[in-house]
């Protein structure tokens, strides 16, 4: 099978519209962050802070385009770095479990799966999310071992470090974000000057931009690089260099806990030449390197041949990812499964999406974020929407058919709004203080993994992600339709301990168009024995709502006399009276103790543009847990205006306008933890 290489896509028009629309949002918009050096004056559109991107040293001829700025990684140094803050993830790689599978083909200690995706253009990428809902908010985090944030071009850079909120997002599921080194094809505007560049040596003989790598990463707070060299032109010299390199680079970066993907291009003749393979072209390079992502050549013989090749020299056979290329054609591509992850037989290796924001992508002018979700729950799950029940030969083999789900949720304080990283407003406590589209993944919650298994004797109802309404941030749990029959639907797989003072808030609702409903917390006291097995729930009464009802409602519900740990959490509903049921669950929050969060101190305008429009914000650190910042604008009349929240502690804001009668605009920053509860405020003015 031959398929094309990995490149970046050319921008859209579509794509070009939105990013500039967040520069021109309106003060209403979550105008998400950034950083500042000195309080200086700018003129408006000069602030905006974006994803870095470098060459490796040497620059092009000519002149960059629009809103490009060419720049050397080998002259980057991080205290000249402008946007460092902004660009800066604060989420630690937070580890991992593995609950016993929810269906009977998922395996573990197997296949893994890696995914290149492009989040935008390697230039003008907004650092800390946009004015847009239209975006793609990864969230399938339980099937991925490793995310590359893939781009570069010959015209912008070819060094791509992944923004803030990717990163974070990411990092509270456990999944490490690599950033990508693209030397591309002479076709596609690739000079060997530029893979020279990236292997030179200094006096010492040893590799200046392999430190650079490193540094980067690790003041960025990512993990790693995905490098693919494949510009043509090479020879055995250069192949040998970059061995060199790549060992250097991997030496350098384990002593920093960073990880290193090499892509099946270059081979270590210092030619490129595309293998399919693990063979004696590029085991060498394999060998210094992490994981290798093979090239989407491979056919079921070399698969089978690289995986014996792998054990033969010692290394993990899933350390190779097999390339499946959906871009273009999401799960419509037809891929030789068998070959990789077969069902009669041990699987033969790894693999890797290239592009699956087709989920996104291949969706009309018009889409909403609830089509974009349903579109990215078939690709993951599969067209029965349920991992608990996998389609049975079904052409696209989803990642819930293959691969167990992974869960980041085992200590306390636990909680979620079922806030997906974007939205077509914002909510607090149930009520919208925001009217404008927003994407922020750093914002984004951990959400439930098995989407979605239902436990019913009766008809299956819907659930969703919806975004009409939610409790806070931008989206609740939509479960919809007639209950025949109990529905108990499974959320999240946990190891959480219970103790005397565990308590669980469950915050819902019914849309006044619902008949009534009982609901009940489900608590799973042990794992199931096998796989596919369903749990075994305890429930625990959290009230009936009925037509009428107003509002939000808060059932908090004591899990003293249950003990030991929790392995699952879910809900049970039950239709108590005529009519299909719309019931929304707006958050979930399990504790055992409540403390007010630290507020941030030291907050002061650092930048701002000549005309008032734009600034940006910096702070200290609140100490202690902190899960993210929100800004507010304090208006004339004391009420509070949400700008926005980042990871971060700086925040860009814009479209900033003079109130009547203001003399100075006030801002004021409060933390958040991770139950949500809100600090004090540290306020800063920028006087007109």
């Amino acid at each position: 099978m031959t398929q094309p290489h990995p490149r970046p896509a050319a921008p859209s028009r579509r794509t070009v519209v939105l990013a500039g629309a967040a520069t021109a949002a309106a003060l209403l918009a979550p105008a998400f962050p950034g950083q500042a050096a000195a309080a200086t004056a700018a003129a408006p559109g000069e602030l905006q802070p974006y994803a870095s991107y470098w060459f490796p040293d040497s620059l092009p001829t000519g002149t960059p385009g629009d809103g490009v700025t060419w720049r050397s990684l080998k002259s980057w140094r991080a205290e000249d770095d402008r946007d460092l803050a902004f660009n800066t993830a604060t989420v630690p790689l937070a580890d991992r479990f593995t609950p016993v599978p929810v269906n009977t083909t998922a395996r573990t200690g197997q296949a893994r799966n890696t995914s290149l995706v492009a989040f935008g253009h390697t230039a003008g990428n907004p650092s800390q999310g946009s004015a847009t809902a239209d975006h793609y908010a990864l969230s399938q985090w339980a099937y991925l071992d490793e995310l590359v944030f893939w781009g570069g071009s010959a015209g912008e850079g070819l060094i791509l470090a992944p923004n803030a909120p990717v990163v974070d997002a990411a990092h509270r599921n456990g999944v490490p974000v690599l950033g990508t080194v693209f030397l591309p094809p002479v076709h596609h505007g690739g000079d060997l000057r530029w893979t020279r560049d990236l292997v030179q040596r200094d006096a010492a003989g040893r590799f200046p931009l392999a430190a650079k790598l490193v540094e980067v990463a690790t003041v960025y707070g990512f993990d790693g690089w995905f490098l693919n060299a494949e510009t043509e032109g090479g020879d055995a010299e250069l192949g040998a260099d970059m061995l060199a390199f790549v060992t250097d680079l991997r030496k350098r970066g384990k002593a920093a806990g960073l990880r290193t993907t090499w892509y099946d291009a270059m081979t270590v003749s210092g030619q490129v030449g595309w293998q399919g393979a693990l063979n004696e072209e590029n085991t060498a390079l394999f060998q210094q390197a992490d994981t290798m992502f093979v090239d989407f050549r491979w056919t079921p013989d070399t698969l089978t041949a690289s995986g014996e090749r792998a054990d033969a020299i010692g290394r993990s056979r899933y350390d190779l990812w097999a390339g499946v290329d959906v871009e273009s054609t999401g799960w419509n591509k037809v891929v030789d499964w068998d070959a990789i992850v077969p069902t009669d037989r041990p699987h033969t290796v790894s693999y890797g999406f290239y592009r699956p924001e087709w989920t996104l992508n291949h969706l009309p002018e018009d889409r909403t974020p609830g089509q974009f979700h349903a579109a990215d729950q078939r690709f993951w799950t599969g067209s029965s929407l349920d991992p608990a029940r996998p389609g049975p030969k079904e052409e696209w083999r989803a990642p819930a058919a293959v691969l167990a789900d992974r869960s980041t949720v085992d200590r306390l304080p636990f909680a979620t709004t079922f806030n997906t990283g974007h939205g077509l407003r914002w909510y607090e406590n149930g009520r919208p203080v925001s009217d404008a589209a927003w994407n922020h993944l750093g914002l984004q919650d951990r959400l439930p993994a098995r989407r979605w298994v239902v436990r019913t004797e009766g008809s299956r109802p819907s659930v969703a992600f919806d975004f009409a309404d939610a409790w806070r941030g931008g989206s609740s749990l939509l479960v919809d339709g007639d209950l025949e029959a109990p529905a108990t639907v499974e959320l999240f797989g946990t190891r959480l301990p219970l103790s005397r003072r565990t308590v669980v808030e469950l915050t819902h609702r019914i849309d006044p168009d619902s008949g009534p409903v009982t609901v009940e917390l489900a608590v799973a006291p042990h794992e199931p024995d096998r796989a596919g097995d369903p749990f075994a729930y305890t429930y625990v009464p959290a009230g009936e709502l009925r037509p009428g009802a107003v509002g939000w409602t808060t059932a908090t519900l004591r899990l003293g006399s249950l003990g030991g740990m929790a392995h699952a959490l879910g809900v049970r509903l039950r239709g108590t009276g005529a009519g299909a049921v719309r019931w929304r669950l707006g958050a979930l929050a399990v504790r055992d103790t409540v403390r007010k969060p630290h507020p941030p101190t030291a907050l002061r305008i650092t930048d701002a543009a000549a005309d008032g429009s734009e600034l940006r914000l910096r702070w200290h650190r609140a100490p202690g847990p902190v899960r993210h910042y929100e800004v507010h604008r304090i208006l004339p009349d004391g009420t509070l205006r949400f700008l926005g929240g980042t990871c971060q502690t700086a925040f860009f804001l814009s479209g900033i306008r003079r109130e009547a009668g203001e003399r100075s605009a006030r801002f004021q920053v409060r933390a958040v933890d991770e139950l949500y509860d809100l600090s004090g405020a540290a306020v800063a003015a920028h006087r007109w």
